[in-house]
């Protein structure tokens, strides 16, 4: 079995199920808590077995209460207590077989073996009618499937999200930007869309070769501030964390945590962003996403705003 990766989920001794959120793995899986067995939850498995669906803060509590060893900035669980870990590379086959939009995706992407596959509910058996399809592509095979979502989206073979559900997914989100604002950067984005009537995303996640050179750890945090500066490289934009290098007086690079910042801008741009700064080595860089949120914090392409003015 390859590397415990971002976006795989593990299952613990007593079937709690997490998903794995950082590449940093070697000692601990790093992960959120997303399912627990429970006689009265409402996700069930095929074996009959039913779940409750944690959100992000009910998680970091439960975790507190009952799992206090794991706790902190994610849930570092020992590899002596996982179970099985659930690849969504390995499994997609599984899950196309038995769902009609996930392989209507997959046949669009058409893509070679172990480079696209799906995460979330749908790895785990635990999805219900109002799932979304959490689609993963891996390394530079991601911007192909999103050359695939622009083109499907033109032609009419993939379907744009309504007014409605962009709104939906605002309210979801819940960001520090005004909702034009938040439109005009998604929709050239090109990684969501609807297949069927069924939302989907497409996660970029780092090819095994690319994972030595994920981004360090926490870094000694500076304070708060807000900086002007030029995008000079985004290729790894839409990675978790989203990272952007810049040309500034004192800032090196520009993370992003949330998912709401990812591909916000291209190289060359000038962006606006508020975040936490860190010390890394030599370097600063500035920090958005330091809660789940992002309260205070934000990442815009001024020159995308301007476009427009």
């Amino acid at each position: 079995m390859e590397p415990v990766r971002l976006r795989d989920f593990i299952e613990d001794a007593d079937g709690w199920l997490y998903a794995v959120s950082t590449y940093d793995n070697e000692t601990f899986a790093g992960c959120v808590l997303r399912y627990v067995p429970d006689p009265g939850g409402k996700r069930i498995h095929p074996s009959g077995r039913r779940y409750t669906k944690y959100d992000f803060e009910e998680a970091y509590a439960f975790i507190a209460r009952h799992r206090p060893q794991y706790a902190g900035l994610l849930h570092r669980i020992p590899y002596t207590d996982i179970k099985r870990v659930y690849k969504p590379d390995l499994e997609i086959g599984r899950i196309a077989a038995t769902h009609p939009r996930v392989k209507k995706l997959v046949d669009l992407f058409s893509l070679p073996k172990g480079t696209v596959g799906c995460t979330g509910s749908l790895l785990c058996q635990l999805d219900d009618e109002t799932s979304d399809i959490d689609m993963v592509v891996y390394g530079r095979h991601w911007f192909s499937a999103q050359k695939t979502v622009e083109r499907g989206i033109r032609v009419g073979t993939i379907e744009g999200l309504s007014e409605s559900m962009w709104q939906k997914v605002y309210e979801k989100r819940k960001p520090e930007i005004p909702y034009t604002v938040f439109v005009r950067h998604e929709q050239r984005k090109f990684n969501r869309g609807q297949v069927d009537g069924t939302y989907f995303d497409i996660l970029y996640t780092r090819s095994y070769d690319e994972i030595t050179s994920a981004p360090a750890g926490k870094g000694e945090v500076l304070g708060k501030t807000t900086i002007e500066a030029t995008v000079t490289d985004a290729s790894l934009a839409f990675d978790n964390p989203a990272v952007y290098e810049v040309r500034h007086e004192s800032v090196k690079k520009v993370l992003s945590f949330t998912h709401t910042y990812s591909g916000q801008a291209l190289p060359g741009e000038i962006i606006e962003a508020r975040g936490v700064l860190e010390q890394h080595g030599n370097e600063q860089w500035l920090i958005v996403g330091t809660t789940r949120e992002a309260r205070g914090e934000y990442i815009v392409s001024k020159t995308l705003l301007e476009k427009g003015n």
